[in-house]
């Protein structure tokens, strides 16, 4: 599909996402309220302008790498946003991990505009987008869907599309429930080792041909070993997320006692001043603990 790729949001994730565009060649435009981050994507050889209005003008798809499903709103209806362009896109690809029935709301009033947003959040973190490596989990209208398959290809290694819009977002909120408990699990195994006398990156690979294994120990094994907590999703955003999952379990009637205590664990790692690493320096709280 001709034309350019607009992308809003340029931070960790998004910025990841216009290199391997760029490196498939796709013409970016793209807008962040923070400017270094503009000039970053410049040097990309990308086109940088000063409002998402004005990359939709120039861009008949966007891409939205935003924080939150607030955000979301704001960058579309707000001020400057999608809907003030001369020309609006006819597609948005949304994938922020967001509210489900805030995206699916947005996406029927897209309709009025002729715009189609796909909510299109993916496993995976801003090395893993660099690497090719996520998984992206779309709703939306599957005409949609499949005019945008281009982009999908370009950036992850695996699309599942899940029938109507917010679905993607359900499933992304769904499995980070899981992916985080796995993560912690992996934090709290490995210290329990250490403080027991076993050597952990010893552990670490013990651990990664028994039962007991899961991707985390992968992504986040040697990261938490190394103590190098330099982020690639951050341990604030990952807080979010979990508030949203407590959010909607509450909503439907579901207890997650697990995912409770996670959000209390985060929270006070993010007291501690650890909200900005990486979301591997959640052992840093469960070391903490160990020194109370």
């Amino acid at each position: 599909m001709p034309g350019n790729i607009g992308l809003v949001g340029l931070g960790l994730v998004g910025s990841a996402m216009a290199e391997r565009l760029k490196a498939n060649r796709f013409n970016v435009v793209g807008f962040d309220i923070d400017r270094a981050k503009c000039e970053q994507l410049e040097q990309l050889g990308a086109v940088a302008v000063n409002s998402p209005a004005q990359v939709a003008e120039q861009a008949g798809r966007i891409i939205l790498s935003l924080p939150d499903t607030d955000a979301v709103l704001q960058v579309v209806e707000g001020p400057g946003g999608i809907l003030e362009a001369k020309k609006v896109p006819a597609y948005i690809i949304d994938t922020t991990t967001g509210e489900p029935d805030k995206t699916a709301a947005l996406a029927k009033r897209l309709i009025g505009y002729d715009v189609y947003l796909l909510d299109a959040p993916f496993s995976g973190s801003s090395r893993q987008v660099r690497e090719k490596e996520v998984v992206f989990m779309v709703g939306g209208e599957k005409a949609a869907y499949e005019k945008c398959m281009d982009i999908f290809k370009a950036l992850g290694a695996k699309v599942f599309y899940l029938g109507a819009s917010g679905n993607g977002s359900r499933a992304k909120l769904a499995g980070n429930l899981i992916l985080g408990l796995n993560r912690l699990a992996l934090a709290e195994g490995l210290v329990f080792a250490a403080k027991i006398g076993l050597e952990p990156r010893a552990f670490l690979e013990l651990l990664k041909v028994t039962p007991a294994y899961s991707a985390a120990m992968d992504v986040k094994g040697e990261k938490m070993l190394e103590g190098d907590f330099t982020p690639q999703a951050r341990l604030r955003q990952h807080h979010k997320d979990v508030s949203i999952i407590l959010k909607y379990a509450e909503n439907s009637g579901q207890e997650l006692p697990l995912s409770q205590r996670h959000l209390e664990i985060l929270e006070k790692a993010i007291e501690a001043g650890d909200g900005e690493l990486d979301n591997s320096a959640v052992i840093r709280e469960i070391e903490r603990r160990g020194k109370e």
